[in-house]
């Protein structure tokens, strides 16, 4: 899944040791990785965007990042699910955040797009901590710059293929609208997983599949079972670039309560986080999780969740050819 060669590298430098440093102690990274500047020839970085300028409801995604970062201190290097070592298998490092201005939508999604292409530059592969849908634009002006248009499999309650809101045509409900139009897209192979609740009119699902979308709702899951709706998306991306787009509200409040727009109806943590790891064969080229509101959360519920959807889709995200096996270093837990 990556174009970065391995073969000839040393090993990946990974999370630090929980054996020597507790786990609500260390570095404020996501699974307490290294920081991008302590690192070389990196796979996979972990940005955070701290934005949330662009919602329509509850605010305060901007603190999404830290939030999954706190959240995310108890993940193991091991992934039995998976039967893989994601920080061992390729180097995973977190970039810190991109600063951009929380008062211009238009010249933060500037500010966005050039910090992750100048980041595209040292890693081959981004995983986005949001902030508010709003990013998925920019995030995908860059990756469309690299890979041109991608399938994108979105993740969702909500279309966000809205064409304005108070004639706003930048907000968390539009950026799919903007990247099809722009041709950032691949209209025949993307598709929208996990809709669900009232729409404004029937129109908003003609509009969408007129955009290059198929809709796999929420009640689907219920029909097919996550092998029914993986073997859907596999159908539909069939070998295309995927840039993932995971908006927290596609979980019921039940497992996510700390979000925006929460809709009743949605999909258990354990649904989505079993439907990722059936992605294997898929070429992820980026990754976003978005729409996570710290002040909306409780005990951490969303921001655990978030934390562990970054994790399944990192090793999707990295390298096909793995690292030399082998640091010397006990495990850790």
């Amino acid at each position: 899944m990556s174009d970065r060669d391995t073969g000839d590298r040393a090993p990946a430098r990974g999370p630090v040791d929980s054996l020597a440093v507790p786990r609500f102690a260390g570095p404020a990274t996501f699974a307490r990785l290294p920081q991008a500047d302590e690192v070389s020839d990196i796979d996979v970085a972990i940005v955070g965007v701290p934005f949330d300028s662009g919602v329509s409801y509850r605010p305060g995604a901007r603190f999404g990042p830290a939030h999954i970062r706190q959240s995310s201190k108890l993940l193991r290097p091991y992934n039995p699910a998976q039967d893989v070592k994601p920080f061992a298998s390729q180097q995973v490092a977190d970039a810190g955040d991109i600063a951009c201005n929380p008062f211009n939508i238009e010249e933060a999604m500037g500010d966005i797009n050039a910090g992750a292409l100048s980041l595209l530059e040292r890693a081959g592969r981004l995983i986005t901590l949001g902030g508010d849908h709003t990013i998925a634009l920019p995030m995908l002006r860059a990756v469309s710059q690299r890979h041109g248009p991608v399938a994108v499999v979105h993740f969702d309650a909500h279309l966000d293929t809205w064409d304005t809101y108070f004639g706003a045509p930048y907000t968390h409900g539009t950026p799919f609208r903007r990247a099809s139009e722009e041709g950032l897209i691949d209209r025949t192979a993307s598709v929208h997983v996990g809709i669900r609740g009232p729409l404004y009119d029937s129109l908003d699902l003609t509009m969408d599949r007129d955009l290059g979308f198929e809709i796999i709702p929420s009640p689907a899951f219920d029909l097919l079972g996550v092998t029914g709706v993986a073997q859907q998306i596999a159908e539909r991306t069939a070998g295309r670039p995927v840039y993932l787009s995971i908006d927290v509200d596609v979980l019921d409040p039940a497992f996510a309560p700390g979000t925006g727009t929460p809709e009743a109806g949605g999909l258990s943590s354990r649904e989505l986080l079993a439907l990722l790891r059936t992605m294997s064969d898929l070429n992820i080229v980026g990754v976003d999780v978005v729409e996570v509101s710290p002040p909306y959360d409780h005990a951490e519920i969303t921001g655990i969740a978030a934390a562990h959807i970054v994790y399944e889709v990192t090793e999707r995200a990295g390298p096909t050819q793995a690292r030399p096996a082998g640091r010397g270093r006990r495990a850790t837990r």
